[in-house]
């Protein structure tokens, strides 16, 4: 910044166009980002900012723009509601409390403080959140987060937006029957969702093909030649835990295995190591485990171990997701890796592609699994 400059103060639009040789108006213009406007221009002006120093002002680009330049980062369930009664079931989750549970790592059961807990506990969301961030600083946007785990956290979320605090939401629902997507659609919100919805609602998501990743875990413990193979499913009323089990259960019947011992966990480490107790306990003759997260992976090592069970020579074990937990795992975790930062990067750019082109049609993406071998399998 040149010394004139600084002893004026802060920097204004007129300090950049008199240093770019411009008008005001196409500063402005620059600087919130009306597109037709010469290259050259529009570089000139990008130079200038940088001697001057210059910092738009949000507030009054907000009035030009009607951009709040943030953006609304929802993790999302249908959980219990503090003040119902029993036998309310509180959009979808049953009286025993709701699970938090993402279409990754998941968390576990509990009111609305161990809701926001469990996420934060989660290498899935943290994964999710560092996607987003690294979308988003580069074009000077910034996520908010905000947790809607009851039908008034939900109802926040939408008032929210409708008042334009954000300009759109990015959305990681946790249970199969939440009812924010229908919400956000029914409301006209720019959304884009986290997983394929459970129920059809007109709006953009990103996703991974779970059965393909199922079938390279099934086709690795086959090819080691494993002999009795058990699996520990996710939850059943999730599209991704049921979209990994019939992937898994296909491949299997399709290299002549007509059952598969089968335990439900979800999505959790402690899950995990029940589902393995139970499994060794009616099949102790297993050689191979699939397990549809990483953190029941890590579970059923641990509890394989304790047994007396060695990974992989006695037990070879296969996860999914290729989180942290793959990492921490005794030995490494064979794992079928889901890009989450980059699906979360995809999920923004959908976001913003909606708000710079409103009547743009709905759309998904679906991500390709891979196979990670390390040394549990």
């Amino acid at each position: 910044m040149t010394d004139d400059l600084r002893s004026a103060g802060a920097p204004t639009l007129e300090d950049v166009a008199r240093t770019a040789g411009v008008s005001r108006a196409t500063v402005s213009r620059v600087v919130n980002g009306v597109r037709n406007v010469d290259p050259v221009i529009q570089e000139a002006v990008r130079q200038a900012v940088s001697v001057t120093g210059y910092t738009p002002n949000r507030a009054a680009r907000s009035l030009v723009t009607r951009r709040a330049d943030a953006v609304a980062l929802v993790v999302s369930g249908a959980g219990v509601e503090p003040e119902a009664a029993p036998e309310d079931n509180g959009g979808g989750a049953s009286g025993n409390g709701a699970r938090a549970r993402g279409p990754g790592d998941g968390a576990g059961a509990g009111d609305a403080g161990s809701f926001t807990a469990q996420v934060f506990a989660d290498p899935f969301f943290g994964r999710v959140v560092t996607g987003v961030v690294d979308h988003l600083r580069p074009r000077g946007m910034h996520p908010v987060l905000m947790f809607a785990e009851t039908s008034r956290a939900r109802e926040e979320v939408v008032a929210y937006l409708r008042q334009g605090s954000a300009d759109g939401a990015l959305v990681v629902s946790t249970h199969a029957q939440d009812p924010l997507p229908a919400l956000l659609a029914d409301a006209g919100l720019a959304a884009v969702l986290y997983a394929r919805p459970a129920r059809p609602v007109p709006v953009s998501y990103v996703d991974l093909a779970h059965q393909d990743g199922a079938r390279l875990a099934a086709e690795h413990l086959l090819g080691r030649g494993c002999r009795l193979i058990a699996t520990i499913s996710g939850p059943l009323d999730v599209p991704a835990g049921q979209a990994r089990l019939t992937g898994f259960r296909d491949t299997m019947a399709r290299h002549g295995h007509a059952y598969i011992p089968i335990v439900e966990g979800q999505f959790t480490q402690e899950s995990g190591e029940a589902a393995m107790e139970r499994l060794l306990a009616e099949h102790p003759d297993l050689d191979g485990v699939f397990a549809a997260n990483d953190l029941m992976a890590l579970g059923a090592c641990h509890v394989l171990r304790e047994h007396g069970r060695s990974v992989p020579g006695d037990v070879a074990v296969v996860g999914f997701d290729d989180s942290s937990a793959a990492l921490a795992c005794r030995p490494p975790l064979t794992t079928v890796r889901q890009p989450v930062e980059g699906m979360a990067a995809e999920m923004t750019r959908l976001l913003l592609d909606r708000l710079a082109r409103p009547d743009g049609p709905v759309t998904s993406v679906i991500f390709e699994p891979e196979l990670v071998v390390r040394g549990s399998a």
